[in-house]
C-alpha cells in the first residue's frame, strides 16, 4: 500500500491530517459551505467529526452557515461584490481556517493544536490569496461567463474536495500539494502584475500620466 511507504507514525495520523486540511483548504475558498458540509456529515451519521469538531453539527452553527453560505452562493456570482466579499472575508477566513484546523487536533496537546493553527492559517492564507487574487483578475472581464464558470467550479471544488479528504485522504494530500504549489505561482504571478500596473501608473513615469514622455 502506499500509505507504507510514509515515514512510521504518520500514517494512524492520515484521517485527520487530511480533514484539517480539507477544513483550512476550504475555509480559504467556501468557507461556510464547509463547516456546512463537514457539520451536515456528522449529524447525518456519515463521518464522525473530532470531539472539538462536533460543534458544528449544532443546529444553531448548521442554519448559521447554511444561510451564510447562500448569501456566499449569491455573492460570488457578481464580480463586484465578489471582490467586495472577498477583501472583506480576509479577516474571516484564515483565522477561521487556522481555528478549525487546531481543534481536529484539540485531544492531541497544546502544542500539536498550536502547530495546526500555524499551518492551517498557512494554508487557508494560501487558497484565499489565490482565489482572491483570481477572481479580481477575471472580475475585470466586461463578459459574465467567465466569472460564472470560474464561481461554479468553486462551487463544485469544495465538496468533492471535502469528499476525498473523507474517503481517500493520501489522493486528497497529494492532489493538496499540487494545489499549494500552482497558488503560490498564481500568487507570485498576480503580485508581478500588479507591480507593473502599479509603475505603469506611477506619477514621474514615462508614459503615466503627469509623468515625462518617452
Amino acid at each position: 500500500m502506499i500509505s507504507e511507504l510514509l515515514p512510521p507514525g504518520v500514517a494512524p495520523w492520515l484521517p485527520e491530517l487530511a480533514l484539517a486540511a480539507a477544513l483550512a483548504w476550504g475555509a480559504g475558498i467556501r468557507l461556510y459551505a464547509v463547516v456546512f458540509l463537514f457539520g451536515l456529515a456528522h449529524e447525518l451519521g456519515w463521518w464522525d467529526l473530532p470531539t472539538h469538531l462536533e460543534v458544528l453539527a449544532h443546529p444553531l452553527v448548521l442554519g448559521a452557515a447554511a444561510f451564510m453560505a447562500a448569501v456566499e452562493l449569491f455573492a460570488d456570482k457578481l464580480p463586484l461584490l465578489d471582490s467586495l466579499w472577498d477583501g472583506l472575508h480576509t479577516f474571516v477566513r484564515i483565522p477561521a481556517g487556522a481555528a478549525l484546523a487546531a481543534a481536529v487536533f484539540g485531544d492531541s496537546g497544546a502544542a500539536v493544536a498550536v502547530a495546526a493553527a500555524l499551518l492551517g492559517g498557512t494554508l487557508t492564507a494560501t487558497t484565499h490569496l489565490a482565489k482572491s487574487g483570481t477572481r479580481a483578475a477575471v472580475n475585470t472581464s466586461p463578459e459574465p461567463f467567465s466569472n460564472l464558470l470560474v464561481s461554479s467550479a468553486e462551487d463544485l471544488l469544495v465538496p468533492l474536495g471535502a469528499w476525498l479528504a473523507v474517503s481517500w485522504p493520501l489522493v486528497f494530500l497529494g492532489l493538496l500539494l499540487v494545489f499549494v504549489v500552482l497558488a503560490a505561482l498564481a500568487i507570485r504571478l498576480l503580485l508581478r502584475g500588479l507591480r507593473r500596473l502599479t509603475r505603469r501608473v506611477a506619477p514621474g513615469e514615462p508614459g503615466a500620466p503627469g509623468g515625462p514622455g518617452l
